[in-house]
């Protein structure tokens, strides 16, 4: 019996658009909402969210009975951290700050069994195995883990051709907010400079057959993004959206 299928995965590779939310909340139970909206797939953000291993545990598990793919973003590409989110049952990660195509390559290898990589061997004690469940897990595992590579930095845009040039790199994501300050524009990834790069990467990215991924929360971008080649793009952030609605609401009928 082999792992679940990574539907997210599958689809990626057949070039369909996914559409998705980031996930900030950091607690099962507006995940277990969010997992009723109907998005292809919901990422829980491990980078910016005070989110640890526990925590992204129960969005995963509240996420079960969702048709919505999870994705965890780790805040680092430490190994020991790829380790525990695979075991606890992610199949596909989003890595922030890739800037070399030895840093890909070694996330590659973080997140494979051997002899592809060097992801520790302990499946039984791992939700990932359904607890020893599935006992060829260990030699089907690789083929379902999704490595998602942020790139958001000048350095990374300079390194994207060998980024993508990695075996085992599912899709590339830019992240248009850090870029926007490392080009000397913080708070305004509106820029055309920064516009006109995210496009110029975008288009690499496809062309190099792998996914484009982005985060835009404006519809304007979210159209361009897609015209640009993006597959995989984040539309909304729940934090934001949450907190927008709250001080709508609080603003329509208080004086403050």
């Amino acid at each position: 019996m082999p792992p679940p299928l990574n539907k997210f995965k599958k689809s990626l590779k057949a070039g369909e658009t996914q559409i998705g939310c980031w996930i900030g909340l950091a607690d099962s139970y507006p995940m277990e909402i969010s997992g009723t909206a109907g998005f292809d797939w919901l990422l829980i953000d491990g980078e910016h969210a005070p989110n640890d291993l526990r925590s992204m545990l129960q969005q995963l598990q509240a996420m079960q009975a969702s048709d919505s793919e999870a994705i965890i973003r780790l805040p680092v590409g430490e190994a020991w951290m790829i380790k525990q989110a695979l075991d606890i049952g992610a199949q596909t990660l989003l890595i922030p700050m890739v800037e070399s195509k030895e840093q890909a390559k070694d996330l590659v290898r973080a997140t494979r069994y051997p002899p592809q990589g060097y992801r520790g061997v302990g499946s039984a004690l791992a939700r990932a195995s359904k607890f020893a469940g599935i006992p060829d897990y260990v030699t089907t595992a690789n083929d379902e883990i999704c490595l998602l590579v942020q790139v958001e930095s000048r350095a990374g845009i300079d390194a994207l051709d060998d980024i993508l040039s990695v075996d085992g790199v599912d899709g590339v994501f830019i992240g248009p907010a850090d870029l926007a300050a490392d080009m000397g524009f913080p708070g305004n990834a509106k820029d055309p400079a920064v516009m006109g790069t995210i496009e110029k990467a975008l288009a690499k990215i496809c062309e190099a057959g792998k996914a484009a991924g982005i985060l835009a929360t404006y519809d304007e971008f979210i159209q361009d993004s897609l015209k640009w080649g993006a597959t995989f793009v984040a539309v909304g952030v729940d934090v934001t959206l949450f907190a927008g609605i709250m001080r709508s609401l609080a603003n329509r009928y208080t004086s403050g």
